[in-house]
Parts: structure tokens; C-alpha cells; sequence
């Protein structure tokens, strides 16, 4: 399901318009990577929670010559699926 799926069957199942159910799936999106940049947590209960992750520098080889490349620390985004939605699936 890519963003515009995702906006249709929103707007169906909360019957809202396609317009209304677009500025909800970006405002959802700004407030998370938002939330994230400042470091927070954003914890849904039976969902999941999206967290940054600190990655640490290494060094790490290139396949093809085998050199070794450093590989700067960097931050990345997380997701970890809630219980009820992992139970949902099984």
C-alpha cells in the first residue's frame, strides 16, 4: 500500500473526504518525523512505537576492492510493532 492507498482507504473507513483524509496522513507524518528529530518517543498503545536510534561510526570494507571505509555515526528511525497488532497478525 503506497501513500495514496493508504488515503483512500482512510477516507473510506472514517468516511471523511480524500482531501480531509490527505492533510491527516501528513499532519500524523510532520508531527512524527518532528517528534523525532527532537529525540522523542511517539508510542502508540496497541500499534507500535517509532523511536531515532543513534548509529556509532565503524568501519566497514567494500566488497568489490575489499578497501576498508569508514562510515560516519549517524542518527535513523525506528519502529518497534505493539503486542495487539503483532497478535492481530499471527
Amino acid at each position: 500500500m503506497n501513500k495514496t492507498e493508504l488515503i483512500v482507504a482512510l477516507a473510506q473507513k472514517a468516511e471523511i473526504t480524500k482531501k480531509d483524509a490527505e492533510k491527516a496522513v501528513n499532519a500524523f507524518v510532520d508531527v512524527v518525523a518532528e517528534a523525532l528529530k527532537e529525540g522523542a518517543k511517539v508510542q502508540l498503545v496497541g500499534f507500535g512505537t517509532f523511536e531515532a536510534k543513534e548509529r556509532p561510526a565503524r568501519v566497514a570494507r567494500n566488497p568489490r576492492t575489499g578497501e576498508e571505509i569508514k562510515i560516519e555515526a549517524s542518527k535513523t528511525a525506528s519502529f518497534k510493532v505493539g503486542k495487539a497488532l503483532k497478535d492481530s497478525l499471527n
